[in-house]
């Protein structure tokens, strides 16, 4: 596909055709299989893309920051889990109290002294917060054992507060080989979590799960609903874990060529783009073949990143693109390259259709 005219170098373009197809495809998977859809827009930060998500059928959203809920509340959404341990500071809970006042509003927990700051600091508002409660599936970041989500949940309920079940994410999923593992074990943790609670006389009514990776392999037995972010536009990542293909990708960064870099005559063929770590992100996982990948030329490497440069290696040097040539780029990490941005320009049959603004953008606490 060729760049459209009205677009200039670098630039994140949304190609609207495929991204409707993900949204689709993902909704009836999960719907296929009993579960609940609560996209994770901290992915894509745009109001119209969540209008989307919440058309094709999602009972929510999924956010990390009270500032990106308060974006999306706004927007009209009104079902909002913020994923996250919150500490509560006097600020955060007035604005949890407000955000409670027009939506319905969950938040994560994974310490009996977040869950007692949070009760108290929102006072008689607690009761209208519900929480759940984090746990570790094997990813090791935030969350507890499941054996420990009793105590916790006992905490948040001496603090006023709601208790509306169990969350994890399995992040151990992005890596090669592990996607059916990770499931196998977010499963476990849900159920032996779940049971936990209910011995402490808690109903785990909601248990969360589900990453891009392990959402399709998530079962009903276990979880009632999952969270993925990625799938929306596909990312490098994804592509080389096998989780998307390259007809699957519905974001790229249109870069143009404005060098060739002279190398050795048997030295691989080398040239830069015009668009670095600033618009790609940095992020290169350990097992990743380089900082992004070219969709229309899948043998060709992002060997290196600057912050306004990327040294592309290419497999020929008979075939070298021209200066001044356009390429399109799939960013490895694709919640970083949006956040990076203000706006995007979105795309319908190669034509420019509409920009949209990352509303939800650096809303960061």
């Amino acid at each position: 596909m060729t760049i459209p005219a009205g677009i200039d170098t670098p630039d994140i373009m949304i190609d609207v055709d495929i991204l409707d197809w993900n949204i689709a495809r993902m909704a009836a998977a999960v719907r296929e299989k009993g579960l609940a859809l609560r996209p994770h827009a901290k992915t894509h930060k745009i109001p119209e893309i969540a209008a989307r998500q919440m058309a094709a059928g999602a009972a929510g959203l999924t956010v990390a920051t009270i500032g990106e809920a308060e974006v999306f509340a706004d927007a009209g959404i009104n079902d909002i889990f913020i994923a996250y341990p919150l500490w509560m500071s006097p600020q955060k809970a007035e604005r949890l109290r407000r955000l409670a006042s027009t939506a319905t509003i969950a938040v994560g927990v994974d310490s009996a002294a977040g869950a007692t700051k949070l009760g108290s600091c929102l006072g008689e508002a607690a009761g209208s917060v519900s929480v759940l409660v984090e746990i570790d599936s094997g990813h090791h970041r935030s969350g507890v054992g499941p054996d420990a989500a009793a105590a916790v949940a006992e905490a948040a309920s001496r603090a006023g507060l709601k208790i509306a079940g169990v969350f994890t994410f399995p992040g151990h999923s992005y890596a090669p080989g592990m996607p059916a593992a990770a499931a196998a074990q977010e499963q476990q943790a849900l159920l032996e979590a779940a049971k936990s609670l209910a011995a402490a006389g808690f109903e785990a009514a909601r248990r969360s799960g589900g990453s891009t990776p392990t959402a399709l392999l998530t079962e009903r037995s276990a979880a009632t609903e999952v969270r993925p972010g990625v799938y929306v536009f596909g990312d490098a990542q994804q592509l080389e874990l096998g989780r998307c293909a390259a007809e699957d990708i519905a974001l790229t960064v249109a870069a143009t060529v404005v060098s060739h870099h002279q190398t050795l005559p048997d030295a691989p063929a080398r040239f830069i783009i015009d668009a670095g770590s600033k618009i790609l992100g940095s992020d290169r996982p350990a097992w990743a073949s380089g900082f992004g990948r070219l969709i229309d030329h899948p043998d060709a490497r992002i060997t290196a990143l600057s912050e306004h440069h990327a040294t592309v290696e290419w497999p020929d040097s008979r075939t070298l693109p021209p200066i001044g040539d356009r390429l399109r780029v799939i960013p490895n990490h694709v919640c970083l390259a949006i956040n990076l941005v203000d706006d995007v320009a979105v795309t319908s049959n190669g034509a420019l259709v509409d920009r949209w603004a990352v509303a939800a953008r650096g809303k960061n606490k």
